[in-house]
């Protein structure tokens, strides 16, 4: 429906004609992976895209993301824009070895003679108990490499804007999305626009606590505001939205207001995005802490299969409240 400029859709309508408008604006993009076309899509994303734009342009590829990962990043090297869809991020760690050791070292390797524009996307992280090895949230294993360029967004609005950003951008980028987030609903503008790579959103402003995450976790977290707020407790909430590069700036700010920060991600603890974005704001907002920063991520195990023991190795609302109060008592 369009309404005086705005649309309602879902995340993957949000994404599929971010796609589409770039298709249209350069003939070099396309598209490829794993029934991305005949298909229209594991998740359709891509529904449509096949019959609009023809078989050279959106191609469905072998089971095989080292090969067809190795052709796109020979294909964005000689000038051509290639969006590639991981079914799932957890396969990109069949093509590991392109992605490491090609599509994010070529420009440096090459004295700068070899750009990669490229997008790679698909679901990141947890769907709905399809256990460990369908589980892994990427980010900070690809995160810990130079080169990359990585995206979380957590709504429709900021889907599209950040996706054409990335097909935009002459550098390897790494887009996540969530498959339990495909269905989210928003009211988007109908006319083009682009959402800056490397800015954060304050989506919710308060002044007790800052609440920083980024994708689904997001959702669980406005809960937790709301929940916060009627026992008096007002939360700010940021929205990372991209996770490389960092955007500090608007984190410290927020915590230079607060002086109590709170950090959620879906993956793990260890050597995880809020261990670095913790060690990065005790940097430069030390002085300005009240309490020890706190952080819930996914409990230091494989994801279980067993619906009650993946709530509980996943953050949720519940543990979110939890770590919150404890932040503030």
């Amino acid at each position: 429906m369009n309404v005086d400029g705005k649309q309602v859709v879902e995340m993957r309508e949000a994404l599929r004609q971010a796609i589409d408008e770039e298709m249209a604006r350069d003939p070099r993009v396309f598209l490829l992976g794993e029934e991305v076309a005949e298909y229209n899509g594991a998740y359709k994303v891509t529904k449509g895209l096949l019959d609009k734009w023809g078989p050279q342009r959106v191609i469905d590829t072998p089971i095989s993301e080292n090969g067809f990962v190795g052709l796109a990043i020979g294909a964005a090297q000689t000038g051509l824009v290639p969006i590639v869809e991981f079914m799932s991020w957890n396969f990109s760690f069949v093509a590991f070895d392109q992605l490491v050791s090609n599509a994010c070292k070529a420009y440096y390797m090459s004295g700068g003679r070899f750009k990669v524009p490229i997008v790679f996307r698909g679901p990141n992280g947890a769907a709905a108990q399809v256990s460990c090895q369908h589980s892994h949230a990427v980010e900070a294993i690809y995160g810990n490499l130079p080169g990359w360029i990585i995206i979380a967004p957590g709504n429709p609005y900021d889907a599209k804007g950040l996706l054409k950003a990335a097909i935009r951008n002459p550098n390897p980028v790494l887009f996540l999305e969530n498959e339990l987030d495909y269905g989210d609903k928003m009211e988007i503008p109908t006319e083009e626009y682009l959402v800056g790579i490397g800015q954060a959103k304050v989506i919710l402003e308060g002044s007790d606590v800052t609440l920083v995450s980024y994708s689904r976790s997001l959702k669980f977290c406005l809960e937790v505001a709301k929940k916060a707020a009627q026992r008096g407790i007002s939360v700010e909430v940021i929205d990372l939205r991209t996770i490389k590069p960092l955007d500090i700036g608007t984190v410290a700010h927020s915590v230079r207001k607060t002086h109590r920060v709170l950090l959620v991600e879906e993956g793990h603890m260890f050597a995880g995005i809020c261990a670095e974005l913790g060690f990065q704001i005790q940097t430069h907002c030390f002085g300005d802490l009240d309490a020890p920063l706190v952080r819930v991520c996914q409990k230091e195990t494989p994801l279980p299969y067993s619906k009650p023991l993946e709530k509980e190795c996943l953050p949720h609302v519940d543990s979110i409240f939890e770590a919150l109060l404890m932040l503030v008592g």
